[in-house]
């Protein structure tokens, strides 16, 4: 069975009415970056970033996956598939991916604030949980802080990502500018045999020389396009 890797960003939940944080609107328009995604504001205001969470994981509430997502969770009836994605949601768990690698954390869990990547201090929420207060403690006693990599933070993940991309016969990329690494940097591991196809509706400059095969559309059509090719 052939290994496909699929390496989403923003643009695969974008249709699902996320906010996705670069573009033009998005949410780095209305929170800086430094005050809601990095530990320098968690330390300044941690009641923000609480809160900012907060309100991002009742926004998972009201959205569900979109067609995109959900075919991207098909390909694994004709392929070992593992998706690799920036994105925190948990869309591509909703429409049916079994494997799927968050190269940035998970929205729906939360970890302790002194040792945020020990596995015994990380927990997902339920939805009646999703409000998460000042004072709610982790097993170690420290606050319970959301299950995010910040900027500044190491990404825990790169590594095995890499080792799924490096073994991939296909690479799919959806959605994601190729702009922040590491994330950006696992294209490289691609062997040179594996195809690779990009998916986004904006020109993307790929930083390799390779042969990319580009679907210049959104996520769902984009998807369409290509279950049809493969």
């Amino acid at each position: 069975m052939k290994k496909i890797v699929v390496l989403t960003g923003a643009g695969m939940s974008a249709e699902s009415g996320i906010s996705t944080f670069r573009d033009a609107g998005g949410l780095w328009d209305q929170y800086p970056v430094e005050d809601v995604a990095t530990p320098e504001g968690y330390a300044r205001n941690p009641q923000l970033v609480i809160d900012f969470y907060n309100a991002r994981r009742k926004q998972l509430l009201t959205v569900e996956p979109n067609e995109g997502h959900r075919l991207v969770a098909a390909l694994e009836e004709r392929y070992d598939v593992t998706v690799v994605t920036q994105n925190v949601d948990n869309l591509h768990e909703r429409a049916g991916s079994t494997r799927v690698i968050h190269l940035h954390g998970e929205l729906t869990k939360v970890t302790s604030s002194f040792s945020p990547n020990n596995p015994q201090y990380i927990r997902e929420l339920r939805p009646e949980e999703y409000e998460v207060h000042m004072g709610d403690c982790a097993a170690d006693g420290s606050q319970l802080r959301p299950f995010i990599v910040w900027f500044g933070e190491a990404v825990p993940a790169i590594g095995v990502a890499a080792d799924h991309v490096m073994q991939a016969d296909i690479l799919i990329i959806i959605g994601t500018s190729l702009n922040v690494y590491p994330a950006a940097g696992l294209v490289q591991y691609a062997q040179s045999h594996a195809r690779i196809y990009l998916i986004d509706p904006a020109e993307v400059n790929v930083p390799y020389n390779r042969h990319i095969h580009t679907i210049r559309k959104g996520a769902s059509e984009g998807m369409r396009e290509l279950s049809a090719i493969l």
